[in-house]
């Protein structure tokens, strides 16, 4: 297992922007991080806002000049935005195209046709996990939960029984693999190999899922006991679409990035020579930015003419998707800002000459971080990127298998008891029409065995690998 240990980390590449000894230093980084919380729990100002603050106030504190946390902020947030803003743009587009042109309608029929009341868990832990991929999870929550409940409607289905599943397949795709925002931006901060992270973040993803699905469905739908609410069940609004894709043309341009992205990574293993004409290739079409943008020129023709879209409609469908991700990359943005004010006034330094003589985890450090931040904020955007920038130092001669290990315990926390601060929290609480009480005893159950699940996959892998 990787340890924090001295000899592990490497000393801050850049002169501190202040001579703030460590106890003013880690007043600092509790006051920030407090208003940060306060901002977001207390007055529910936006969370871009809030992070804008909290760095600001996190460098006063800091006792660092106005100009360079300026400086800092700015620039923390210019290269984040940098570094994952067109992967989340390219993956709201695809996510659009799918939901716009039917297929994820065509992919949910297809697979719940096929299922009986044994498999109907299974089915849609499945059917969240292959939509949640290219998909928000707020998107995913309003595309699925209605089918959901229509599910358990009609078919008079246990509603907890088959809506855990779903919600742990979106949930757990979100948290652990990329191209969902928190993750990507925990790559950038410590610096991981996004098609490792990636291959890594699915083989834990698997297990997770089951456990927290259907497993743990069992037991949510012994503690709750409630049926489909009337009012949110609406039948499906008529689509203009002369027909839908097909099956498998949607799950194979889907599953397109994660395959170029996996095998880049596998290339990278086996062959290990950045000269070899194979690797090359790979390393081009398993970019993350060519990808997505394969998988996105595919979908304008497997999902959007297929559906018999003309151009004009294609083009309101793109133009649709962007809208609403702006507020996403302002978070992200501004928890690049977060980020590297922390690095810059020296919080890595500090963490390095506090840990001298420790011999603790560094997997399950990141993870208390994220999940310290998690039950403070209710956000796991924010708590994936405040917890890398604090821990990014740990990721300092770490190999690259542990290093994408440290992203994946960082995304493990920031799922950690979602509760009432959670917007996710009240969102499952309406679509299900369940009490306060009952969406703690399901849903905050739920995250939190996804958190503890995966930490302890993460842990296992770290022995191994």
């Amino acid at each position: 297992m990787t340890h924090l240990r001295v000899e592990m980390l490497a000393a801050d590449p850049v002169e501190p922007i202040t001579s703030a000894g460590h106890a003013q230093l880690g007043i600092a980084v509790l006051v920030g991080i407090a208003v940060l919380v306060l901002l977001i729990s207390k007055f529910k100002l936006h969370a871009f806002l809030s992070l804008t603050v909290g760095s600001l106030v996190l460098g006063a504190a800091a006792g660092a000049a106005p100009a360079k946390v300026i400086t800092s902020f700015t620039t923390g947030l210019g290269a984040t935005v940098a570094g994952v803003g067109v992967l989340i743009a390219l993956g709201a587009i695809l996510g659009k195209l799918l939901a716009d042109s039917g297929g994820a309608d065509q992919i949910v029929d297809t697979i719940l046709a096929k299922a009986n009341d044994r498999t109907m868990p299974w089915a849609m832990a499945l059917i969240a996990g292959i939509i949640g991929l290219p998909l928000f999870f707020e998107v995913g929550i309003v595309l699925l939960i209605p089918v959901v409940l229509l599910v358990a409607k009609r078919g008079n289905y246990s509603l907890m029984r088959i809506g855990i599943p779903a919600l742990a397949g979106l949930s757990v795709m979100h948290g652990l693999v990329p191209p969902h925002p928190g993750p990507l931006a925990a790559i950038d901060a410590v610096d991981a190999d996004l098609g490792v992270t990636l291959a890594l973040g699915v083989l834990i993803a698997v297990p997770t899922v089951v456990i927290a699905g259907p497993v743990f469905s069992r037991y949510a739908a012994r503690w709750v006991d409630i049926t489909p609410p009337d009012a949110m069940i609406a039948p499906r609004p008529s689509e203009d679409l002369r027909r839908r894709p097909s099956f498998l043309a949607t799950v194979c341009t889907v599953l397109l990035p994660v395959v170029l992205m996996l095998a880049k990574a596998l290339v990278e293993i086996a062959v290990d020579d950045p000269d070899n004409p194979l690797q090359r290739v790979t390393d081009v079409i398993g970019a993350p930015i060519i990808a997505l943008l394969a998988a996105v020129l595919l979908g304008l023709f497997t999902l959007g003419r297929a559906a018999g879209l003309d151009r004009d409609r294609i083009a309101r469908t793109v133009d649709g998707s962007l809208a609403p991700i702006a507020g996403i990359l302002l978070i992200v943005g501004a928890g690049g800002g977060f980020k590297q004010t922390l690095i810059d006034i020296g919080v890595g330094r500090m963490i390095l000459d506090f840990s001298e003589d420790w011999n603790v985890s560094a997997l399950l450090l990141a993870w208390l971080i994220a999940v310290a931040i998690r039950l403070a904020t209710g956000s796991a955007t924010v708590a994936t990127i405040s917890a890398a920038g604090l821990v990014a130092p740990l990721a300092a001669d770490m190999s690259t298998t542990h290093t994408a290990l440290l992203v994946l315990a960082i995304g493990a926390g920031s799922l950690f008891f979602s509760h009432v601060n959670d917007a996710g929290f009240w969102l499952v609480k309406e679509y299900f029409g369940m009490s306060v009480g009952q969406t703690v005893k399901t849903w905050s159950v739920m995250e939190t065995v996804i958190s503890v699940v995966s930490l302890g996959f993460i842990l296992l892998l770290s022995l191994i690998i």
